[in-house]
């Protein structure tokens, strides 16, 4: 008897546990397939839920007609389904399709957080993507939030808006009504970064705590943002990823261009209204034409800009970015800057037979008789170079990021942080090396989402896990330093040159590079 009241009651303990541990399990699989819906200041919005991640995509924030600025979007009833990104800005690349632009219906954000309509504010960070002020999206699979929102519990916001022509063709000459025109895709982000201010809290965001952030274009962007006096506090940290090239147009330039595209219409500046009619292929024609005959094509990583960008009108944007520093309006903003190795250098890792006899003789072709003083320096920044080294080293974005990282330190007592991204990717037999880009996925925990770039490794899987922790961190803190898995990482100043070294043995190094990056750009005064 004993044995069997025994059995009954292990069975019935056993049921009780079963039960609950299913009912737990019917509460998780009832949440996961619950419509997520939040009311924004437009709509109701319905995302999904994945894996304890919300995301909502295409969320509209804006509504604007061609060259002018942007107007709040139309309200809707109902639920609006947000579970599919929007279409992006009209560009001419092989690696979008067409059917995926709009120019009508480009403005939008995506949405990624753990909780909405609750209490809890988490920090926001709002990306820009990349492509200059020309190409890009915010809908590609390395730049995705949901990582960063489930390790580091912030939300993150990614955003559309107008490139190109259609975003900054400077037609203020032709009367009052264009007096935006030339910085409407700018104008745009401000637009986006208003609808984080005003919806974020619904979402789960703290909108007193958002950090704008964006690498290569999506870098100049954050740097032209803090020029912009439409968006003073609407942001209150900035990360700049190899982005310290992007400088922008004068208005002198800018509306010099404008006209010659009129011109090369056949248009006067009193028929400006008959842009709204003609097809983009046409305006991309005729701006392609005014710009090669005025200046020229801009060669990619070239650190002077002619052509469809913003432009320092006074109003929208008050001082060119990154020229050397920010303007005082941004003195108070925590800043974090930095640079890969080789950038967009053409790398020759892939010769693995590469001698030094070989590597100077190439060399001397550039520094000619001061070629020695350059390896000499060269084997001073680092130490374990090798011949491949030498001719792929980034010569362009680190001695800008130098100068930028000096001049921000001077004029404001602002935290300021600089990285250094010195790994290199083993894709492709590691030759490569540590291009412009990589340090995206890094940073953004996506590794699996873009392993033709980082390979989906260990070893990439470690850097990132450091990498996108000192991120977050500064999102969420101002501060980057991540206890236990990197050195203590101190503020930037001119004297010191304290640069986080991101390696597999990552360090701390200190003007590392200051005289080499001074002898290739001696004109920088570094």
């Amino acid at each position: 008897m004993k044995i069997l009241k025994k059995l009954i009651l292990s069975t019935l303990a056993v049921s009780l546990y079963c039960a609950a541990g299913c009912k737990e399990k019917a509460k998780e699989k009832t949440a996961e397939s619950q419509i997520p819906t939040v009311e924004t200041n437009s709509g109701m919005v319905s995302g999904t839920l994945d894996q304890g991640v919300y995301s909502f995509k295409g969320i509209p924030y804006a509504q604007a007609e061609r060259f002018m600025p942007p107007q709040n979007p139309e309200s809707w009833d109902g639920v609006r389904e947000c579970n599919e990104f929007g279409p992006v800005a009209r560009q001419v690349v092989e690696w979008i399709d067409e059917s995926n632009m709009d120019e009508e219906k480009l403005f939008s954000v995506n949405v990624w957080t753990q909780g909405i309509s609750e209490a809890k504010k988490r920090p926001v960070m709002f990306w820009l993507h990349g492509g200059g002020f020309f190409v890009g999206s915010s809908n590609d699979p390395m730049t995705y939030g949901e990582a960063l929102a489930k390790k580091g519990d912030v939300v993150v916001v990614s955003v559309n808006h107008r490139l190109n022509i259609l975003g900054f063709l400077d037609l203020s000459a032709c009367g009052e009504k264009y007096a935006h025109s030339a910085n409407v895709g700018m104008l745009d982000i401000v637009k986006a970064l208003e609808w984080v201010n005003k919806n974020i809290a619904a979402f789960g965001g703290d909108p007193n705590n958002v950090t704008i952030l964006g690498e290569s274009g999506g870098g100049g962007k954050v740097g032209t943002l803090m020029g912009m006096p439409a968006a003073k506090g609407l942001f209150h940290k900035s990360i700049i990823q190899s982005g310290t090239l992007i400088n922008v147009m004068d208005q002198e330039k800018s509306q010099k261009l404008g006209l010659a595209v009129l011109d090369k219409l056949g248009l006067s500046p009193q028929d400006a209204e008959k842009l709204d009619t003609i097809d983009y292929a046409a305006l991309v024609k005729a701006g392609h034409e005014a710009v090669a005959e005025i200046n020229g094509e801009r060669k990619p990583g070239s650190p002077q800009m002619f052509g469809f960008a913003p432009s320092v009108d006074g109003v929208d944007l008050i001082k060119q970015p990154f020229s050397p520093g920010f303007p005082d309006m941004s003195k108070d903003i925590p800043l974090m800057i930095g640079s890969t190795l080789n950038e967009l250098m053409p790398t020759v890792y892939g010769e693995k037979d590469l001698t030094m006899e070989q590597a100077k003789e190439r060399l001397e072709k550039a520094y000619g008789d001061k070629t020695d003083h350059f390896i000499e320096l060269f084997a001073q920044a680092y130490p374990d170079y090798t011949p491949q080294d030498l001719l792929s080293i980034d010569t362009v974005f680190r001695p800008f990021t130098i100068r930028t990282a000096d001049a921000r330190a001077e004029e404001s007592e602002a935290p300021l942080y600089v990285y250094f991204l010195a790994w290199k990717s083993q894709v492709e037999n590691a030759s490569k090396g540590s291009f412009h880009g990589l340090d995206i996925p890094l940073a953004f925990y996506t590794v699996d989402l873009r392993p033709g770039w980082t390979g989906d490794t260990k070893e990439a899987w470690d850097l990132s896990d450091k990498m996108s922790d000192a991120w977050l961190n500064f999102a969420k803190t101002a501060n980057p330093n991540v206890a236990g898995k990197l050195p203590q990482w101190d503020t930037y100043t001119e004297e010191n040159g304290n640069t986080m070294y991101f390696d597999n043995q990552s360090k701390i190094v200190n003007n590392h590079d200051r005289a080499l990056m001074s002898f290739i750009k001696p004109e920088l005064g570094l």
